[in-house]
């Protein structure tokens, strides 16, 4: 038991720092599929060419990965464990709500490009599974926009859906970074075919892109390792739920 104890120790992380290098990775992910679309993939522009086409990538890393990653952990900072529970709700929806508009931003983008260049709409497996976890995605906002922030949602519900909520919460999180890993390596297929830059020959933009995916890959799973701890879940409160602040303002 000492030894087991002695080693929980060691791993047990304190999360604000955690949290720090997890902000820096999410904002390094942002930066390389920002770089990767400028340096080798012609920039950006919304004339309907290719570099329409960057807009895609970047939004939906920065939204349905590194935006959706630091709405899904808002639960897990320490200042959140007490008081009233609204403005975290407020700030968890609102970040979400974020989430969704890159996201849209992101399918208009890439839907511009293919009905300009006259390319078929929806035949990849990335873009089943990627418009699948868009609609997950909004669903899941939906959901939990009804159940834990209008004030006439029962108590029964919201315990019912809860454990729900948080489960699709993860889900949806790890099927954005299959659909973007997925993406990088259609992108590289699509792009990297003449003799000189060939996907398998593995240039320089290959491994960078390649990196990315991996990077992606990490931030996902660390954010539901950081979900799935149990040191770092809001304890159980007595504290104001929204319905309670509705109430005592009267609403």
């Amino acid at each position: 038991h000492r030894c087991n104890h002695h080693s929980t120790a060691m791993l047990d992380v304190p999360f604000l720092p955690f949290c720090a290098f997890l902000g820096t990775l999410g904002l390094l992910c942002v930066a390389m599929v920002g770089t990767w679309c400028q340096h080798w993939r012609g920039g950006f522009s919304l004339d309907g060419s290719s570099r329409t086409f960057n807009w895609h990538p970047v939004l939906m890393v920065t939204g349905l990965v590194v935006l959706y990653g630091a709405a899904a952990l808002v639960y897990r900072i320490p200042n959140t464990w007490s008081g009233p529970k609204l403005p975290w709700k407020v700030l968890h929806g609102s970040l979400a709500l974020g989430v969704f508009v890159l996201t849209v931003l992101g399918l208009a983008a890439v839907f511009r490009f293919h009905n300009s260049q006259g390319t078929p709409n929806m035949y990849s497996l990335h873009s089943w599974m990627g418009l699948g976890t868009v609609l997950l995605f909004s669903c899941q906002w939906a959901a939990g926009f009804g159940a834990f922030l209008l004030p006439w949602a029962p108590a029964w519900l919201r315990a019912l859906y809860k454990p729900i909520h948080v489960f699709f919460g993860s889900t949806i999180l790890m099927l954005s970074v299959a659909s973007c890993a997925s993406g990088i390596n259609e992108k590289l297929f699509f792009s990297l075919k003449n003799g000189t830059m060939e996907y398998k020959l593995l240039p320089a933009e290959a491994v960078f892109a390649n990196t990315l995916g991996l990077l992606i890959l990490i931030f996902g799973v660390l954010v539901v390792a950081a979900l799935a701890r149990p040191s770092w879940k809001r304890p159980d409160s007595d504290s104001p739920d929204s319905r309670q602040v509705w109430d005592a303002l009267g609403g």
